[in-house]
């Protein structure tokens, strides 16, 4: 199956000297004193500002979050974050999904940890949501470097293609196309994520 297709326009990354890098604390203030982007930062320590998104883009990512914390709230079992949150995985990058669910006993280990600084651990479940300007390779390996450090569930939405990766531990990725729905496997048991709205533009 073809993969989608990529556009030109891509995140930015700066790179820093060599011997350079920045720690938790100072990566955690330089975001803050730059709100208005988004900023990821690799395992290598180069920092990549994602572009912003456009209204359909949004309204699609605000439909997801919406779904999964109505779910999350009946549940209690976990909590959804949205992209605003930074999680800073096992290998050093520090990444923030478009949707991710943690597990109360995985934020009950967290005794020590600054909840209003980014969270010292791999989610148990992330969500991206393709861009038309996003390139499906990238965010292929970066769902890999999800599932790398301990994600136990993936999913990779492609709205224009209609078009689903799933990810899961010690597994290849499995591709769906046009799901009315996803479910949530046992990672996210009971959910049934309702997709129609994600296929058709309303813009």
């Amino acid at each position: 199956m073809a993969a989608p297709n990529a556009s030109a326009t891509q995140p930015v990354h700066l790179r820093l000297p060599a011997g350079m890098r920045m720690d938790d604390e100072q990566f955690f203030d330089f975001c803050e004193a730059n709100a208005d982007y988004r900023i990821e930062r690799n395992a290598n320590g180069d920092i990549e500002i994602m572009p912003p998104t456009g209204g359909e883009t949004g309204r699609r990512n605000s439909d997801l979050i919406t779904d999964l914390n109505i779910w999350a709230r009946q549940d209690g079992r976990g909590v959804v974050f949205d992209s605003s949150t930074g999680f800073r995985l096992p290998n050093g990058a520090t990444r923030s999904p478009d949707a991710a669910w943690v597990s109360r006993a995985q934020l009950a280990r967290l005794k020590d940890a600054d909840e209003d600084r980014f969270l010292p651990l791999a989610p148990d479940f992330v969500l991206e949501l393709a861009s038309p300007n996003d390139d499906p390779v990238t965010l292929d390996a970066k769902m890999q470097e999800y599932r790398a450090n301990g994600v136990r569930l993936g999913w990779l939405l492609f709205p224009a293609e209609k078009q689903v990766r799933i990810y899961r531990p010690a597994a290849p990725p499995a591709t769906l196309d046009a799901p009315a729905s996803l479910d949530g496997d046992d990672v996210l048991a009971g959910l049934e994520l309702d997709l129609t709205r994600i296929w058709e533009p309303a813009l």
